[in-house]
């Protein structure tokens, strides 16, 4: 499929940050986006601003029986999409691993890995009963080094590693799998970790004006292989 060529691309996390940033500009480039969000209010603006043929649906990603009945709806009227974009992740505030609690070590897991595992379990089957589509994982920095006091998120995005260059082994031919780093963003998510120090960094904006183009070039060739957005 050339670059240009309009696609049905599902992106989980689409009410804001680098998802919502991706939402406007792949529709801004006559793409059709189906995105999910726990926010039930941005979900209803995503909802007010870009009518069908797009759809977005407030979805807790952890949430397996959630995630199948809005995999259902969507495949039903669009079919299976050309681009998954598993981007839904959280953070837990700074903290050496031993004084995090279990609520936030089990709530980081449960969102970045089983959440990632929810959506490739109820989308990826139609992807290879038609036999194409690219399942995109964002990882993390995190995910292939480590800091102090972000030990459970940099343990997620290593597993998220792990379980996307799996995954890469066993799709069919002309599918492809790719673990992402998408670079340093100043989101909500940064600012967790970073403080006002994530202001350094560019915008969700600015940074989809390379990753969008950088997504769209990627192909079957790149199965499996760890890649991050140039220049980010």
């Amino acid at each position: 499929m050339s670059e240009a060529a309009s696609r049905q691309i599902v992106i989980t996390g689409a009410t804001r940050g680098c998802g919502r940033a991706l939402t406007e500009y792949f529709i801004r480039l006559g793409h059709t986006v189906h995105g999910c969000g726990r926010d039930r209010s941005h979900i209803a603006a995503l909802v007010k601003q870009f009518p069908g043929p797009h759809s977005f649906y407030a979805v807790d990603v952890a949430d397996d029986s959630a995630v199948a009945a809005w995999s259902q709806q969507v495949l039903q009227q669009a079919g299976p999409p050309d681009l998954l974009l598993n981007n839904a992740a959280t953070i837990a505030p700074n903290a050496v691993l031993w004084e995090m609690s279990d609520a936030e070590f089990r709530q980081t897991m449960e969102v970045n890995v089983i959440g990632v595992a929810n959506v490739i379990r109820h989308w990826v089957p139609a992807m290879v009963e038609r036999g194409r589509g690219l399942i995109v994982n964002f990882s993390s920095g995190w995910g292939r080094s480590v800091s102090p006091e972000v030990a459970a998120y940099c343990a997620s995005k290593w597993a998220i590693e792990g379980l996307t260059k799996a995954l890469a082994e066993e799709l069919p031919q002309g599918m492809a799998a790719i673990p992402l780093n998408p670079g340093i963003i100043d989101t909500d998510l940064l600012r967790v970790a970073f403080g006002d120090g994530a202001s350094s960094y560019p915008s969700p904006t600015r940074w989809a004006e390379k990753a969008g183009p950088f997504l769209l070039s990627l192909n079957a060739g790149h199965n499996g292989k760890s890649l991050s957005v140039p220049g980010v």
